[in-house]
């Protein structure tokens, strides 16, 4: 069962007045659909979203050079990635969630989140980034001597930026709330909260790190930028399948929300880190409106894994298999390209 997860925001106080307060009139969007208005006259963003859908990160090769599906490829994509969620799991494989506990979310025809570069891929990774990259992959075949030597999405902490707000599996919702200096974004997944201001200030100074960045926020008429800096590079994955990226302390991202419908926000996302890519690379998840509220989403402190996972290991070493226990713990701990 869910706990309701009752979140205290404190800098969205003002929220409760601007709900009271009658609203502006409203603005007609690109489409000539009347985009709402907050009581002070901003773009209202406001609600419950998510972006949870069946559209992979990267352009499948066999798509190469279409943008968009066919309603039947759709329909029959959708129908083998159930399939593939209800096969029985491997010899010796505890398996994972079948389609009963997996969200299917929006049926979009993109063939790839990715909208640059033009082929739909991940832009290649620098020379460090790629040794990198390899590295953990050995890393992740060793067992584990302690909870340390997992990265921190297997040990539900941070999925690091972009990837806390790219759609996955399950619990990609997004509860927005605006008052006239700030703008909150709630997280269900990992339960997170980003606090962007609006009002100009400057970054944090560069030696200081967090989780999900410092956000920054303005209006470019009726589209929010945020742009996000100071990423702690602790998030050492790349994990297309589930959208976990290992930024470095380079990442600059650009994210731009624009209200395009009584159902939608258009949500886009440009990734800059030249010590992780060669190039910037763009993605599109489309934000959809969803019932709420938000539910507690306590993988951390519910994560009963963490204990298999070692006893496994434990067992491994008791079986006599290959362990150097040196190696996850330099390869998984360092610091990022």
């Amino acid at each position: 069962m869910r706990t309701f997860a009752c979140i205290a925001l404190g800098v969205a106080a003002a929220v409760v007045w601007a709900g009271a307060a009658s609203a502006q009139p409203a603005a007609a969007s690109g489409d000539g659909w009347p985009a709402p208005r907050t009581p002070w006259g901003a773009p209202d963003l406001q609600g419950v979203w998510t972006n949870t859908m069946t559209t992979p990160l990267e352009r499948p090769d066999e798509l190469a050079g279409r943008e968009v599906l066919t309603a039947e490829e759709r329909a029959e994509l959708d129908e083998l990635a159930v399939r593939n969620a209800d096969q029985p799991p491997r010899e010796r494989d505890t398996g994972a969630y079948n389609s009963f506990w997996l969200e299917k979310g929006l049926r979009t025809e993109q063939t790839s989140l990715i909208v640059a570069p033009a082929d739909g891929k991940l832009p290649a990774f620098t020379p460090a980034a790629h040794q990198r990259v390899v590295d953990l992959a050995a890393a992740r075949k060793l067992p584990s001597a302690s909870w340390t030597d997992l990265n921190v999405f297997d040990r539900c902490i941070a999925r690091g930026m972009p990837g806390a707000m790219m759609p996955g599996f399950y619990n990609h919702n997004y509860h927005i709330l605006q008052s006239p200096g700030y703008v909150v974004i709630a997280l269900e997944m990992l339960h997170d909260v980003r606090v962007i201001p609006l009002d100009g200030r400057p970054h944090i100074a560069p030696g200081i790190a967090q989780w999900l960045g410092d956000s920054r926020g303005r209006w470019e008429g009726d589209t929010l930028v945020v742009e996000t800096t100071n990423v702690a590079d602790k998030v050492n994955e790349f994990r297309r399948s589930h959208t976990v990226f290992g930024a470095s302390r380079h990442l600059r991202l650009v994210e731009r929300f624009r209200r395009a419908g009584p159902d939608r926000i258009d949500y886009t996302f440009t990734v800059d880190d030249p010590t992780t890519f060669v190039t910037a690379w763009t993605g599109s998840a489309p934000l959809s409106s969803t019932e709420g509220p938000l539910y507690e989403y306590a993988c951390h402190e519910g994560n009963y894994a963490m204990e298999h996972i070692l006893r496994g290991a434990r067992a491994q070493d008791g079986a006599g298999e290959d362990f150097n226990p040196v190696a996850p713990l330099t390869l998984i701990r360092g610091g990022n390209p």
